[in-house]
């Protein structure tokens, strides 16, 4: 049977027990967005940056040159939660998270969802929407 990406993005969701509220993120935050999406539509404070078509190389514990910040979450055993423009990508990302031995959950609604929560963008010409 042939699959869509809604097809994928469900099963991603279903694997990492669905995503997570804006308000309610507080782990690490993981934006998977591409740098031209952080500069034109801003970017979340605080947020580590590896775009979704770096994070199987990134999140690798054993890359060395792999992101730091990623390898101390998977060590202390803090959730990582994925952000992208609306969600899917955030939720695709999350389950390889998951895959990989994480604690991931993407965040509902992506950016736009993390707009409409109240929660503070930076830059690019979404600022102050």
């Amino acid at each position: 049977m042939t699959k869509t990406m809604k097809d994928f993005v469900a099963a991603a969701k279903e694997k990492t027990g669905g995503a997570i509220s804006p308000t309610d993120a507080n782990g690490l935050l993981l934006d998977v967005r591409e740098a031209h999406e952080l500069a034109d539509d801003g970017r979340v404070s605080g947020a580590l940056h590896v775009p979704r078509g770096f994070l199987e190389a990134k999140a690798d514990l054993t890359n060395e040159g792999g992101e730091k910040a990623l390898h101390a979450a998977h060590a202390e055993g803090r959730p990582v939660h994925v952000l992208c423009a609306s969600g899917a990508r955030a939720s695709l990302a999350a389950a390889t998270l998951t895959e990989m031995g994480y604690t991931a959950r993407s965040i509902e609604g992506g950016l736009k969802g993390w707009r409409e929560a109240g929660r503070p963008v930076e830059g690019g010409e979404g600022e102050g929407r």
